[in-house]
């Protein structure tokens, strides 16, 4: 028995090929993944994007990226299948299920050796993110004090306003350093 494995599929179109053309293609390769036991899992038409180089008579192409998961009898079939396809200029199915495993094995790693460090130091364990971070946003008005607003979910508290502070005068500027001697002295020598 085959183990489910995720793969991304990328496929350009022809620009020739109509809206309706490529959900038919589209429509097509769900099929072939659904026969062989797999399923789609997301897809996403890019549009219609110029091509780095010319292929047959084409400077542009419908990108299409779809992530499938199932076992690996659908890349062979998938391949076979788009390689006789006069409407697609070209096609790859990548494996991205090991590379998805390291950056999660990367990032559980990170994480503990955070939280390792973050015991030694003495502090408390880094929270978990919360689902609706709070928004501050400082407003300032030109008669008035700084207002606070917050764009969480707890309820508005009224702030007081701020006591009113004697404005200080501004201060005159630095008197300049007396002159030192040798300066002097090399201005008397000049005027000789």
């Amino acid at each position: 028995m085959s183990e489910t494995r995720q793969y991304e599929l990328v496929y350009v179109a022809a620009p020739d090929l109509t809206e309706d053309g490529v959900a038919e293609l589209h429509t097509q390769v769900e099929e072939i993944v659904t026969d062989l036991g797999g399923r789609i899992e997301k897809t996403d038409n890019w549009g219609r994007r110029r091509l780095a180089y010319e292929i047959g008579k084409y400077r542009e192409g419908t990108y299409v990226v779809e992530l499938i998961e199932g076992p690996g009898t659908i890349v062979s079939e998938l391949d076979r299948r788009l390689k006789v396809r006069d409407d697609v200029l070209r096609h790859l199915v990548v494996r991205v299920d090991e590379d998805l495993k390291k950056a999660r094995r990367s990032r559980e790693k990170r994480q503990s050796w955070q939280q390792r460090r973050r015991a030694a130091r003495g502090l408390p364990p880094i929270p978990e993110p919360t689902a609706a971070p709070s928004l501050a946003v400082t407003a300032t008005s030109a008669d008035g004090p700084a207002v606070a607003a917050s764009a969480s979910k707890s309820p508005a508290v009224p702030s007081s306003p701020a006591p009113a502070t004697a404005v200080d005068p501004p201060t005159p500027p630095a008197e300049a350093a007396p002159v030192a001697a040798d300066t002097e002295s090399a201005e008397a020598e000049v005027k000789q």
